[in-house]
């Protein structure tokens, strides 16, 4: 059947049907940094959508009104959480340093899930990594995927 024949409506309902963003069931702990990010997505996100909104760009206004609600409820949803200064226990906002078996020495923040950016040296605090070291001190060692790591040292970032 061509394009010609198919209702207007139903081209609306393929836009509007775009999927939202899953929102964690985990607690959403942000460090200050996530929460000002969190901040900086809503803020861009509010100025593209009132761009989209003067264009009159259907599919562009549904694609930033679904993450314009993600990033809400993760708004709503924040814990900002500081590590206590001076800490002898892996919490989470804190820098870790582990070494592995092979001697090869590796540096963890351990942050918010939307803040986690592994490439760049910070772990969600739900990861497998974040869970095993949890509570471990400096000299404690935490198996993951069948590799032990020893704590060396431990920061407040």
């Amino acid at each position: 059947m061509s394009r010609a024949f198919t209702r207007e409506e139903d081209s609306e309902n393929a836009i509007a049907g775009v999927g939202e963003r899953p929102i964690s069931t985990h607690r959403n702990l942000v460090t200050e940094r996530g929460l000002a990010q969190i901040e900086d997505n809503l803020t861009d996100l509010r100025d593209v959508l009132a761009k989209a909104e003067r264009k009159a760009d259907r599919e562009r206004i549904a694609v930033v009104s679904r993450d314009l609600r993600y990033w809400t409820a993760r708004r709503e949803n924040a814990e900002l959480s500081v590590p206590e200064p001076g800490s002898d226990v892996v919490r989470f906002g804190m820098g870790v340093t582990l070494e592995g078996d092979d001697g090869k020495k590796v540096h963890w923040k351990i942050v918010g899930e939307d803040e986690a950016d592994p490439t760049k040296g910070s772990i969600s605090h739900v990861s497998p990594m974040a869970v095993a070291l949890f509570g471990k001190k400096v000299g404690d060692v935490a198996a993951v995927n069948g590799k032990e790591w020893e704590i060396v040292k431990l920061s407040d970032s």
